[in-house]
């Protein structure tokens, strides 16, 4: 078949926007009219799938065109597509295979589902979204509210111009401009609601400057080890008040300039010491995203990589920003044995978490409250008992 008209593809988007609100992604009315209006397939003429080859190399495998029935359940399938690698790192493989990084994607449709239901918007809302991406997000708030409460930025041009186009032919014209979105809106302008689609280490001070008392604002915010989607409300003093949101996904970090990407600066990795078993398995580790999450704050700054000893054995490592690390083999058993050099401290206050986590009854994210206070300092608490953390600016 040729591209599909929108009569051919109006029955997966509604298949879409039903399959959101039968996992309760959706769960107004409004928003399931959106899903089931907006076309997605416009939005997404060319996405990267990841495969292995055949000579066991990881790749993003391009798909150009929305052309066949399986084109279309893909892209109205409840999937992240990735739809652009970085020009300056990607390298053809084959015909159709690249490697490289990805710097833009069609966002998890249930994620995205999710964030909006958390945004709470009313008719007549001024929506500012940080991350225009491929501009659907764009073209839904767009369909909700009115193409001209929406605004959007983005720190590429390339993609901001390829955004206007999908909205375009999709029949929407939302305010679309390009720069640095943890500066807010270049124009300054004041928003009742703000979404970001990147991940962001602390709230940005121009996201409150932009904001009235009353104004909500949903972002991920990542704290090293882990992070997760907050949803605050901004008050007369400024302060951004709120918790961490049971919507579960993360984002791609926010960028300060189009084609620059963070590398890592990590101190020399101090020597082995020793080691000794452990309660915590690596399994808990990876499995547990809110133990994560407090693993985030227990040691801040810390990060999560994994090791491959000279056998080929991987293990899960902790390292500290002192050049100390922690690591457990994938495959443990219900005891793990530890080995670790420099501060054996880190790992110590790994067991504190997962003792604390334990005996507060495994807290799931959405029972940890976020602060940005006006002076831009924040914390995290537990939102029973009110144990805090701070968090380091």
């Amino acid at each position: 078949m040729n591209a599909p008209t929108i009569t051919q593809a109006r029955p997966y988007m509604a298949g879409l926007a039903d399959g959101l609100t039968r996992s309760g992604a959706i769960r107004t009315p409004v928003w399931s009219q959106a899903f089931s209006s907006v076309p997605r397939h416009l939005f997404v003429p060319r996405w990267f799938r990841q495969e292995t080859n055949d000579r066991g190399i990881a790749v993003w495998r391009e798909h150009h065109g929305v052309t066949t029935a399986d084109d279309l359940s893909a892209v109205y399938r409840d999937q992240t597509l990735v739809t652009a690698l970085d020009p300056d790192t990607a390298e053809q493989v084959d015909g159709t295979a690249w490697t490289g990084i990805p710097t833009s994607s069609s966002t998890l449709p249930s994620l995205m589902a999710g964030m909006l239901e958390d945004l709470a918007v009313q008719d007549g809302d001024r929506v500012l979204e940080i991350g225009t991406g491929t501009g659907y997000n764009a073209a839904l708030l767009s369909a909700r509210l009115g193409e001209h409460l929406v605004h959007s930025v983005d720190i590429d041009p390339d993609l901001v111009r390829t955004a206007q186009d999908h909205l375009s032919s999709a029949g929407f014209t939302p305010q679309l401009v390009p720069g640095d979105g943890t500066r807010g809106y270049p124009a300054g302008d004041r928003f009742d609601r703000i979404i970001a689609t990147c991940a962001v280490p602390a709230v940005p001070a121009a996201w409150i400057e932009q904001s009235r008392p009353g104004t909500i604002l949903v972002a991920d915010v990542a704290l090293g080890i882990e992070g997760g989607l907050v949803r605050l409300e901004v008050d007369e003093q400024g302060r951004a008040l709120g918790h961490f949101t049971a919507t579960a996904g993360r984002f791609m970090a926010a960028r300060s300039e189009a084609r620059t990407y963070a590398v890592p600066q990590r101190p020399e990795r101090a020597a082995e010491m020793g080691t000794w078993p452990s309660p915590v398995t690596a399994a808990d580790v990876r499995s547990h995203y809110p133990f994560r999450l407090l693993l985030a704050l227990y040691l801040p700054r810390a990060e999560i990589v994994y090791h491959v000893d000279e056998s080929g054995a991987m293990a899960l490592q902790i390292q500290g920003t002192d050049g100390s690390w922690a690591r457990l083999p994938l495959a443990g058993d219900a005891v793990s044995t530890v080995t670790y050099g420099g501060d054996p401290g880190l790992w110590t206050r790994v067991e504190d978490a997962w003792r604390w986590w334990n005996d507060s009854g495994r807290p799931s994210h959405d029972r940890f409250g976020y602060a940005r206070e006006a002076d831009g300092t924040a914390y995290v608490w537990h939102i029973p008992d009110g144990t805090r953390w701070d968090i380091p600016v």
